[in-house]
């Protein structure tokens, strides 16, 4: 007997998932516990393994097809079964459409047990669906889903819609669908453009490209972010000598590398326990002041920028604190990373000087209320007591909610900052 598994709620407040990869095609066999399909949520890359054993009879959406929790991710049954099934009339009536389809004749009537199609087949229907049957549906009349206005545009271009693959939402076709399959028949075409505009050619050239399901987070939240948060950036170099040489020390003693997000992590928990304002988040009218130190961490990634959360940073040694970000870091490019080590930092560091960088304007995470950078340390002019040196500075940009920071507020926790990064004994010896 045929068994859906639903998509589960894998990761705090997921919604949805994209199929990256099915590792069990339709019609291979599956163990329980097994990993059938690799997704990718908000920000991780995860597999999910089979609930059921049997024979994989349906996959809820193509891959790069998104899947919502609570609908059908997959279904597992027998070898013979299909999904979903249908009674006998409904079969034949199936095999005549795609024998009518097929010689153009027209669509038969559809058995009084089929769910009728609704509204007619015009230049003006939004959608040409069938009833759901066992595949040969959608094989017959496709489920053609494009606007009136680019139907129109398609007829007037003499394209066939039908054979168009759609880039919209929902494979739904688009203007740019109907333009690009014109263009490719040879020849300029002039397509009308909305009331009041001139008409173009279509003589520009460029590549459209899907934005991937991590982009679309990253973009869903700076736009939140810089929407609701009011930020303010200040700046300023920290001296960067003694830190570098503690480093180096720290290294040669333990014999493993120190990622300096760990140092930089020791040197700010004094600041966040002494402003924790910096370690809270607005909720409505109040603000939630955290007695956990969550710290994020940012990665870069090839397919685009991470956070990885060191939890309690506050109870961990330097060493731990070290270990914890070369693990997060590398989990994060290979994105593997689970999803609550993604989500819930109360203060983010992000080391833009691993990459070349110097000063920055972080944009602060939604949830938090401020956030520093890190630039790479660099010779400067150094003045001091009348003389002038040469000595490594290291830019520091930090950027915070002014609806909960003043001004003189954000200084005095960036001058704790700078005198722990001076004197790394400070923090060190906490």
């Amino acid at each position: 007997m045929a068994r859906e598994f639903l998509l589960p709620d894998i990761g705090e407040g997921l919604t949805e998932a994209e199929v990256v990869r099915w590792l069990i095609p339709v019609g291979g066999e599956v163990k329980v516990d097994q990993p059938v399909v690799e997704v990718e949520t908000d920000k991780a890359v995860v597999d999910i393994p089979s609930p059921y054993a049997g024979t994989v009879i349906h996959h809820g959406a193509a891959e790069g097809g998104t899947v919502l929790v609570g609908e059908v991710l997959l279904v597992i049954g027998e070898p013979d079964e299909k999904w979903p099934a249908a009674d006998p009339e409904t079969e034949a009536w199936l095999d005549q459409v795609d024998e009518e389809m097929a010689t153009d004749e027209g669509m038969p009537e559809a058995p009084n047990q089929a769910a009728p199609i609704v509204g007619s087949i015009s230049d003006q229907a939004e959608e040409l669906t069938a009833p759901r049957g066992p595949g040969k549906v959608e094989r017959a009349l496709g489920s053609v889903r494009a606007l009136p206005l680019v139907r129109k545009l398609a007829k007037d271009l003499n394209v066939d819609i039908s054979q168009l693959t759609g880039s919209g939402a929902d494979g739904r076709i688009t203007r740019e669908d109907v333009i690009a399959a014109a263009e490719s028949g040879g020849g300029t075409v002039t397509i009308p453009e909305a009331p009041g505009l001139p008409p173009l050619p279509v003589d520009r050239k460029g590549e459209r490209r899907q934005l991937s399901k991590l982009r679309r987070t990253i973009a869903s939240n700076m736009s939140k972010s810089w929407r609701e948060i009011p930020h303010v950036t200040t700046f300023d170099e920290a001296p960067a000598a003694r830190l570098l040489a503690a480093r180096k020390a720290l290294e040669t003693r333990h014999g493993v590398k120190i990622p300096l997000e760990a140092l930089i992590i020791k040197a700010v928990l004094p600041a966040l326990m002494e402003f924790p304002d910096f370690n809270s988040s607005i909720d409505g009218d109040d603000l939630m002041v955290f007695s956990h130190f969550d710290i994020g961490v940012a990665v870069d990634t090839p397919d685009g920028l991470l956070v990885g959360i060191v939890k309690a940073a506050d109870t961990r040694t330097l060493l731990e604190t070290a270990a914890d970000i070369r693990r997060l870091a590398a989990a994060a490019k290979e994105r593997k990373l689970k999803p609550d080590e993604l989500t819930g930092q109360t203060f983010t560091i992000s080391n833009i000087g691993a990459i070349g960088g110097g000063f920055g304007t972080p944009i602060v995470p939604p949830g938090t209320t401020a956030i520093l950078s890190i630039g790479r340390a660099a010779e400067r002019a150094v003045a001091e007591g009348g003389a002038v040196s040469v000595a490594p500075m290291m830019p520091l940009s930090l950027s915070y909610d002014h609806r909960v920071i003043d001004g003189g507020q954000g200084r005095r926790f960036m001058a704790l900052v700078l005198e722990n990064l001076g004197e790394p004994a400070l923090f060190l010896a906490s």
